[in-house]
């Protein structure tokens, strides 16, 4: 019954064309009386003069942006090689874990081991000659290049690099154009050393970015005890303490704006890293208990700061509070600094209250070694904060006399003579000299080279006394000299 139209019916229906709307009269009327606005409402009117209004600015904007050219770019995303940061355990981990293994492994076969640096002073001694005046063993640059042979026979071509044009003449020379071959040998040393120690801390560095965060340099410190005669004998339940303080050294100097991470080149190129390697020296009859002391890396050191933080520590809680850390250098510093050393370099306390600060370990090492290195830009830095008491970036000469005045007191207490407040002042803005003569910045401090004798007399009743005596110490120093 639905099939009541035949097959001839259906095909002249489907060749049947439906005109374009466009071609209709009505639609051309239609379009025409619309857009001529006469049909439109006061609404729609405003609508599409909106529109139109709109239009115009964007094609305006958009000239103005063609005709100004694009804007230059000022941040650049990091490569793909270096921002790519595979899944631990995934494939990708395991083969840049085993690329990072294998350059590390080529760059430490070209290195020289002890044996060839043995071979190579062998080679020097024996082929350079004495200076008559004097004594020294010195070479010329056609003994500098056959020594280059006979250390490429014994040696093989690794030590080849040593002896380039170019590392000749990094050396001082003297009439006759020769240099002495214990610079030149010292200076092979120095290269390998600092050389094996980047490729030891790029072992540790697990991210390949070129830091070292705080539990990777404890690891490779602890690697090298072994290797230190002065650390040798360090009882196994220190060595992670011992860790952890020498480890802090290195982030004070070498992580100032304290993100938590540590340049592997800053670190090869600090003094923290020499320091810690004069832990060397295999006599215990070179190295004095002053120079011990005074190494922040050897374990009479490290010993003496547990020790101390202990002593401070009454209510053994393993943090120190204003009043007990008022007792540090047995009292001398001053109540104004403790509080801004707490207002500035000490969190506020997850427990206790809001308004509870204690100073934990970490803390306390920095407070430690701003003050034994008040004359270093990290030091000081440090103190200046604490100082900068509305923290504007600058001291003026309200600050000196408010710092000063609990010196004053604490000087007055210990029974020395009154002196006046404005004429400390004084002395200390003609030591300092700074741009502006009624501001002292952080530049100015470290600009005049006394800064750390400043910081002292304002925080520090025996940094005073001393620099009030120094005529006296320095007589004192030289007199055994004499003697």
């Amino acid at each position: 019954m639905y099939s009541g139209s035949s097959d001839g019916e259906s095909h002249e229906a489907s060749q049947r064309k439906i005109p374009p709307a466009s071609s209709m009269l009505w639609v051309r009327n239609l379009r025409r009386f619309i857009g001529s606005g006469a049909g439109l409402g006061s609404e729609a009117l405003m609508e599409l003069e909106t529109k139109r209004i709109l239009l115009d600015i964007f094609k305006e904007k958009q000239q103005k942006s063609a005709e100004g050219g694009t804007i230059p770019s000022f941040y650049k995303k990091a490569c793909w090689w270096n921002s790519f940061k595979p899944e631990e355990g995934s494939i990708s981990h395991r083969v840049q874990r085993l690329a990072k293994y294998c350059f590390l492994k080529k760059q430490s076969d070209l290195l020289l081991n002890a044996d060839d640096l043995d071979a190579m002073w062998v080679c020097l001694r024996e082929n350079c000659v004495i200076d008559d005046a004097t004594g020294a063993e010195k070479m010329n640059y056609e003994d500098f290049c056959h020594i280059a042979s006979v250390c490429t026979e014994q040696i093989g071509p690794k030590c080849r690099r040593f002896f380039s044009p170019s590392n000749f003449m990094k050396f001082e020379k003297d009439e006759s154009g020769r240099i002495a071959i214990l610079p030149f040998y010292l200076y092979v040393m120095r290269t390998v050393s600092l050389t094996q120690a980047r490729i030891d801390m790029s072992e540790l560095d697990e991210d390949s970015d070129g830091f070292l965060q705080p539990h990777e340099m404890e690891t490779y410190i602890r690697g090298l005890i072994p290797n230190l005669a002065q650390l040798r004998d360090m009882p196994a339940a220190f060595i992670q303490m011992y860790c952890r303080i020498a480890a802090h050294k290195f982030f004070f100097f070498c992580d100032p704006h304290r993100r938590g991470k540590s340049c592997i080149k800053k670190v090869l190129l600090s003094n923290c890293l020499q320091e810690l390697m004069e832990l060397h020296q295999e006599s215990e009859e070179e190295v004095t208990d002053t120079e011990q002391a005074e190494n922040w890396f050897s374990l009479m050191s490290a010993q003496r700061i547990c020790d101390m933080f202990l002593a401070l520590d009454k209510d053994m809680n393993g943090t120190l509070s204003k009043q007990e850390l008022q007792e540090y250098a047995d009292g001398t510093l001053t109540e104004i600094f403790i509080e801004r050393v707490f207002d500035e370099h000490v969190r506020r306390g997850k427990s206790g209250g809001g308004n509870t600060r204690e100073m934990d370990f970490e803390s306390f090492l920095d407070f430690v070694l701003a003050l034994e290195n008040k004359d270093t830009p990290e030091g000081l830095t440090y103190l200046f904060r604490c100082l900068d008491l509305q923290g504007r970036g600058f001291l003026t000469t309200a600050d000196i006399h408010s710092l000063f005045r609990d010196v004053h007191q604490k000087w007055i207490e210990g029974g020395n003579y009154e002196l006046c407040i404005e004429d400390v002042r004084d002395e200390i803005w003609d030591m300092v000299k700074p741009a502006d003569p009624l501001s002292i910045t952080l530049a100015d401090l470290l600009g005049c080279k006394q800064g750390g004798t400043v910081a002292s007399m304002l925080i520090d009743v025996r940094g005073f006394w001393a620099h009030d005596n120094r005529e006296n110490l320095l007589q004192e120093e030289e007199e055994p000299e004499e003697e």
